[in-house]
């Protein structure tokens, strides 16, 4: 599914933005769908759940946004978990070929647990 001219490696975008060309394989990596987007419009290829902050993070995160340190350590702790291996492993060997989108429906990816699993994901 990639896309012709893609070059290798992640990226990532909002799922709420039209797919491009040069997104290649479309990951979502929010644990819950996006509201209000349906299937056909957020063109996600994957989504590997067991990569995502369980739902009690996820809330207590929620409780506590001024904690990001914590919620990034205890993320963390998470995908070190068997269940998020094989899907993360299966990330890394696509990204080595060819354009690896994360998708999420947060308003700041930058401040979510998008950069806490980008790091997990590099190599």
């Amino acid at each position: 599914m990639a896309a012709t001219g893609s070059s290798p490696g992640f990226r990532v975008r909002r799922v709420y933005d039209p797919p491009e060309a040069g997104d290649g394989v479309r990951v979502l990596v929010d644990r819950l769908w996006p509201r209000g987007l349906s299937k056909e419009r957020a063109a996600v290829d994957e989504w590997p759940k067991d990569l995502t902050p369980s739902n009690e993070l996820r809330t207590w995160y929620h409780a506590h946004p001024d904690q990001y340190a914590d919620f990034a350590a205890r993320y963390r702790t998470e995908l070190t978990a068997p269940p998020a291996e094989p899907p993360a492993q299966h990330l890394r060997a696509l990204a080595r070929t060819t354009t690896v989108t994360l998708l999420t429906a947060v308003k700041d990816p930058a401040h979510s647990h998008v950069p806490v699993l980008l790091a997990h994901l590099q190599p």
